[in-house]
């Protein structure tokens, strides 16, 4: 049974998401995906006025005749959220945690879809695959996603980014969209996330907060890891730690945006003291000018 806090979170949400998305997805979600809205149908003799970048000039060499690729939209769209719910999604310096934004997103996404007639499912991890939300369309099935993603507890330790990354392609049969929602602080996903953006439009949206970049002078003391239970005692103001923490910090960076370059994946950072709407609204509308 989820208790009355969760409930009126899961309704404020909603709220918010069915204003922001009218706004989000003018015209049709799927058009912010060109190259997976549209498939090819057939061939057609060319006519004055056809643009000529359709024409197909390999089949036309061979019939003898100019020939145009004719396409048509695809009947529906299946986006798939992969969200990361690892025990350090559960930090926030400012009103909301990293999990409370994560899910506000991703009920974002799943109503902006669903608007449109097409299908949406999820998929939950921490140090495994906790939670699989099989696509679907309506408005009952994007409440449950907001549910479940906002008051799912990991009942794994760690982050497992690379078996999600390939679970999510064994449930994706056909080409898709495929938002990743996480803090990214995982290891050794490059190669499963390369494979699902050969296959798919993928879109990488990291979660942060600005306290995860300093670290205040405050002496010795003992760090928990929230993922795995560990404990270190470190001395906050040595000229080593703050070394240390500040190379570790740029390294983790620099390996996580050549993952995304490489894969041709998207990225879109969000940290918990911004308006994320605001800042979804904005990339998609910046994605949407790229792509004319």
């Amino acid at each position: 049974m989820l208790s009355q806090d969760i409930l009126k979170r899961v309704h404020q949400i909603e709220i918010t998401t069915r204003k922001v998305v009218d706004d989000l997805m003018s015209g049709s979600f799927r058009s912010h995906f060109k190259g997976h809205g549209v498939q090819f149908s057939e061939h057609r003799q060319y006519v004055a006025g056809d643009d000529v970048r359709h024409i197909d000039w390999k089949v036309s060499a061979r019939s003898r005749d100019p020939l145009i690729k004719k396409y048509e939209e695809e009947r529906e769209l299946t986006v798939f959220l992969i969200v990361d719910v690892s025990g350090s999604e559960d930090f926030g310096s400012t009103k909301k945690l990293k999990s409370e934004i994560a899910a506000e997103i991703s009920g974002m996404l799943a109503y902006a879809a669903v608007h449109t007639g097409d299908r949406v499912g999820a998929l939950l991890f921490g140090g495994e695959v906790e939670l699989i939300i099989p696509p679907k369309k309506g408005k009952q099935h994007v409440l449950r996603i907001i549910r479940d993603v906002l008051s799912h507890k990991s009942r794994s330790k760690g982050t497992n980014l690379k078996g999600a990354l390939e679970a999510a392609g064994r449930i994706m049969k056909h080409s898709g969209v495929v938002f990743v929602i996480s803090d990214f602080m995982a290891t050794d996903y490059d190669v499963a996330f390369k494979r699902l953006a050969r296959r798919h439009d993928v879109v990488a949206i990291r979660v942060g907060d600005q306290r995860e970049l300093l670290f205040p002078e405050v002496g010795q003391i003992y760090l928990l890891d929230p993922e795995t239970g560990a404990e270190n005692l470190v001395d906050t103001g040595s000229y080593v730690f703050k070394k240390w923490f500040k190379e570790y910090q740029a390294t983790h960076a620099a390996q996580r945006d050549k993952i995304f370059k490489e894969s041709r994946a998207e990225l879109l950072k969000v940290q918990t003291q911004d308006d994320y709407a605001d800042a979804v609204v904005k990339f998609f509308k910046t994605r949407a000018k790229r792509r004319r």
